[in-house]
């Protein structure tokens, strides 16, 4: 591939990757809505808790984080593929996400909180979605 290809392509995976937004995703509003139909009341983006959840339930002491597959590898998911390109730069990426993920779990639950991953792909089938938010609660 001739340097003008890669750096084209360099161009658009960066416009693509600094469209994505961190806050009040699709997948993120599809959880709230499934919440609040079932009568859960929250707040969102908690800045006083680690890793500022994107979803906070104080009457439960639970958080949820909605996760993209893609950024923190969901594993054996299909929307967790690796770029073809800078390959060491993703990995690292990627494990750094891992590891962040980690240990805001971790400090919540010092905290005698409870921490949910919802994952992007779980969002797609809004029946799963209740389901799972069934067995968090219950």
């Amino acid at each position: 591939m001739s340097s003008e290809v890669i750096h084209k392509v360099s161009e658009q995976r960066s416009r693509n990757m600094s469209a994505i937004k961190s806050k009040n995703t699709k997948p993120e509003i599809k959880v709230r809505k499934v919440l609040h139909s079932m009568g859960y009341r929250f707040r969102l983006h908690s800045k006083d808790l680690p890793g500022s959840p994107d979803i906070v339930l104080p009457k439960y002491k639970t958080v949820i984080f909605v996760h993209g597959c893609f950024w923190h590898r969901h594993e054996n998911c299909k929307y967790a593929s690796t770029p073809k390109t800078r390959q060491e730069f993703w990995n690292k990426k990627f494990t750094e996400n891992i590891k962040r993920d980690l240990e805001i779990q971790d400090k919540i639950k010092n905290l005698d909180w409870r921490s949910v991953v919802i994952w992007e792909c779980e969002t797609k089938n809004i029946e799963n979605l209740r389901e799972k938010i069934i067995d968090v609660f219950s």
